[in-house]
């Protein structure tokens, strides 16, 4: 049964964000089931699911509140078109974020993935400026090495040139300004020893002793250009597939202190972010600071059903919100807009961050991870460990002392995923940046296991290259 399932695996499917040929003698991993934070294969192996199945499972899997919530809308109402039409599902989820986010943010929009739930605010920016004659504020700024999605709208202002590749022709021109990359400061600067900091108490960074010149780039922008620019996207506090990046909360208030002054839209990525992920609610709480877009995805329905929001403010709302025939509706929406299904999931979600008191919960597995992330300093390869909430990242570098990467054609990330899934772990790697996006319901015990299994790995796999 497993072996027929493999061939037709390779007869048929294209995978995402995979070069199938590395699987021309090798097996996929089958999954068979899933309870909590484990996976099982079809031969009953048991991986821990260090990544949150790409970061959305934030209860674990197969979590009775959400499986039965989903149960009763599927006897309820599976689908309906949301042009015009609407259903409690809809209308409770859109409550629930309305209170949980800052006040400004009044309107929930609906969309499927973080993608487009970016792509929405992109759009909603840019037709308020025409709506408002503005038509001069055409460009957006973006940080190097963010990522908010495959769309070409999102490719183009991404900044990981893997995954704008050969599309970069279809591509619209935006400004990109240096990512807050801590451990490769774009202005030179050093970063202080791992001694002279704590990162599970101060997992912002906030504490770095660091002067914020990498904020330079974007004050000079908008002096010079401010007047051209729509909006700033940018992922508040943790740049996610640029390599896990944690940087200071300064950096974030500085953005949108600057944003605001020159009249520039702030919109937040939260898809990965979102919901607990860096040890509070939204990466902005932490902050302080209100954008004028939130978008959210992945653990919005705690990774059970796809589902996307973008949050704005009343006053965006306000400028769309006129007679037909002025063209100014947002002609905007895709067939599953506020699937039932997926409310429900959200729904259930938010049930589980209330009866189990998640957040409240988190302490003690925040500091289980952020303090035990720094056992991995005694390995030669590991150049930078780095983290916060319940992420952390290694940045495997082939000389620490000079932060020189691994050549490329050694694979070293991969290699580490292939010994993980031997030692009973899914780490799949962002290059060679191996990372820990556990679920929120990851306990002291499981995480002190997922790091001894972890570091066990890279031993192994350092021993070899």
């Amino acid at each position: 049964m497993n072996r027929t399932l493999q061939q037709k695996d390779k007869e048929f499917i294209w995978h995402p964000y995979t070069q199938m040929k590395d699987f021309e003698d090798r097996d996929l991993l089958l999954v068979d089931r899933a309870d909590g934070i484990f996976l099982f294969d079809s031969d009953g192996n048991r991986y821990y699911d260090t990544i949150s199945s790409w970061w959305c499972v934030m209860h674990g899997h197969n979590h009775p509140i959400i499986k039965e919530a989903v149960k009763r809308q599927l006897d309820r109402l599976e689908q309906v078109h949301f042009a015009a039409t609407t259903h409690q599902g809809a209308i409770e989820l859109s409550e629930y974020l309305v209170g949980i986010t800052p006040a400004r943010l009044s309107k929930v929009f609906f969309s499927d993935n973080g993608s487009t739930a970016n792509e929405v605010a992109l759009k909603m920016s840019f037709q308020y400026r025409i709506i408002k004659g503005e038509q001069g504020r055409e460009k957006f700024i973006s940080l190097e090495r963010g990522y908010h999605g495959d769309t070409i709208g999102t490719i183009s202002l991404g900044g990981v040139p893997a995954f704008e590749g050969p599309f970069r022709p279809l591509t619209f021109d935006s400004y990109r300004i240096p990512a807050p990359y801590c451990y490769r400061c774009p202005m030179g600067c050093d970063m202080p020893e791992r001694s002279s900091y704590d990162a599970a108490s101060d997992p912002a960074f906030a504490a770095l002793n660091c002067s914020l010149e990498c904020i330079g780039p974007l004050r000079t922008l908008l002096q010079e250009q401010g007047h051209r620019i729509t909006a700033m996207i940018m992922e508040p506090l943790l740049m996610g597939a640029g390599g896990i990046i944690v940087y200071p909360v300064e950096y974030v208030r500085e953005a949108a202190e600057l944003c605001s002054r020159h009249g520039v839209h702030l919109i937040f990525d939260e898809v990965a972010t979102g919901f607990g992920r860096t040890g509070s609610m939204f990466a902005l709480d932490q902050a302080g600071v209100c954008p004028d877009f939130l978008c959210l995805s992945k653990g919005l329905t705690g990774g059970y059903m796809p589902l996307a929001a973008t949050l704005t403010t009343d006053e965006i709302y306000r400028a769309f919100y006129a007679d037909y025939s002025e063209g100014k509706t947002f002609f905007h929406g895709h067939t599953f807009t506020a699937n039932p299904l997926g409310c429900a999931a959200a729904l259930g979600s938010a049930e589980v961050f209330r009866k189990e008191r998640v957040l409240e919960h988190l302490g003690d597995r925040v500091v289980a991870l952020q303090q035990g992330k720094e056992r991995f300093s005694h390995i030669p390869h590991v150049g930078d460990i780095r983290g916060i909430g319940m992420a952390a990242a290694f940045e495997l570098v082939e000389d620490r002392g000079t932060k020189q990467p691994f050549d490329a054609d050694k694979r070293v990330g991969w290699q580490v995923y292939l010994q993980g899934l031997e030692n009973g772990l899914v780490l799949r790697p962002l290059g060679d940046v191996s990372y820990l996006f556990l679920p929120l319901c990851t306990e002291p015990d499981q995480i002190e296991d997922i790091l001894r299994r972890t570091e066990k790995t890279f031993v192994q796999v350092f021993s070899r290259i």
